[in-house]
């Protein structure tokens, strides 16, 4: 009888080991979930993009902002050009045309994938001449024109630059950019990229930061979801897959909501005009002494005002006196920052330096090139 009873406490935990034990696996499954992404947010579908449009177009309506026709010829010519068409006679009149509202423009726009006849994009519209502000301008029907030439899309409608500009007599404010406005629903689509991703039998998954390991892994999880043999890696960013004709857009569906664990390499980034360091988790360092010092040299110009006397010959010169000082900081020391160290100790040991990040960004340049510092240095 007593066996039985020890056998039953012995398999029933108390309530403190079981509330460890459901902290550890929610600590677990915490870690893992943050660990994994989706694979839709790491891959791309090759096939599916945007294509750029581009085109030439005026925009009027402008307060007296728009080109100076004396020096933006191809704004008369497009001006003239577009009255012409519209039955008004201005041959007589070319060579007095002085308005100011009109102003010549570039049009871009992107052409999203699968979108067809009828639906609308946002247009970009951008100043091609001398004009100061687009502010409230009108832009008149522009044809959009693809790599190939085709028109994809007409875009037409008042544009909102954003921006804000002030000038009066001696003084002018600006803020933004005047010369840049956007039109947006201003494009309507008129020809569609014909793209039949139902009928693809061997789709593509093209990785954004191509990496053997992180391709291995995501063609492990298909093969492990759909069976094996579906996902073959080509190469660091290309996965083929092999889906059944018919049930290609299905089985993308659920491939995409798959998660996966990305490996990323050790790259630290950073941007010298900003101050910006970014590290990655694996960045490693070897054992290295770092000493950095603080150097000051001070020059300073003191005017002074040499003048004769007053019965003497000579001229009132004015003179500088230059002095030089040089100082070095103090309280710096040598500090050893030990290898094989985790990020969070990699940035506690150099800011244990004092260091501002400028100078950080010096020491981390140095490192690299002592060849202590175990991860891709990338300087912006």
């Amino acid at each position: 009888m007593r066996i039985i009873v020890l056998s039953r406490l012995w398999r029933l935990p108390s309530l403190a080991a079981l509330l460890a034990m459901v902290l550890l696996l929610l600590g677990l499954v915490t870690s893992v979930a943050h660990a994994q992404v989706r694979i839709k947010d790491i891959t791309d579908i090759q096939g599916i993009r945007n294509n750029q449009l581009v085109g030439y177009g005026l925009v009027v309506g402008l307060n007296g902002t728009g080109d100076s026709l004396n020096n933006s010829i191809f704004t008369k010519q497009s001006l003239i050009g577009m009255l012409e068409r519209l039955g008004v006679n201005t041959q007589d009149q070319a060579a007095s045309l002085q308005t100011k509202d009109v102003a010549a423009v570039m049009v871009t726009a992107n052409l999203p994938a699968f979108t067809h006849s009828g639906e609308q994009i946002d247009v970009t519209v951008s100043a091609l001449g001398d004009a100061k502000n687009l502010t409230g301008g009108t832009l008149l029907v522009t044809p959009l024109l693809g790599a190939d030439g085709q028109v994809y899309a007409v875009a037409q409608g008042s544009l909102v630059t954003g921006a804000i500009a002030a000038q009066g007599a001696n003084a002018s404010f600006t803020q933004g950019v005047p010369t840049v406005g956007r039109i947006t629903n201003g494009a309507i689509v008129e020809r569609s990229v014909n793209f039949n991703l139902a009928g693809e039998t061997a789709p593509k998954l093209e990785l954004r930061n191509p990496d053997f390991n992180t391709a291995a892994r995501i063609a492990r999880v298909i093969n492990h979801q759909l069976g094996g043999g579906v996902a073959t890696v080509d190469d660091p960013r290309t996965i083929t897959l092999a889906l059944p004709k018919g049930a290609v857009v299905t089985d993308l569906t659920a491939i995409e909501e798959l998660r996966v664990r990305p490996s990323t390499p050790a790259t630290v980034v950073v941007d010298e005009s900003t101050g910006t360091i970014v590290m990655g988790a694996d960045v490693r360092i070897s054992t290295v002494a770092i000493a950095q010092g603080d150097l000051t040299v001070r020059v300073t110009n003191t005017p002074e005002v040499s003048q004769p006397n007053a019965f003497g010959a000579g001229k009132t010169v004015a003179t500088a006196k230059t002095s030089i000082s040089v100082s070095k900081g103090k309280g710096k020391r040598m500090d050893i920052l030990k290898g094989s160290v985790s990020l969070r100790e990699l940035v506690a040991g150099l800011n244990s330096l004092g260091v501002a990040p400028h100078d950080m960004i010096g020491i981390l340049q140095a490192i690299k090139a002592d060849g202590a510092l175990q991860a891709k240095l990338v300087v912006e």
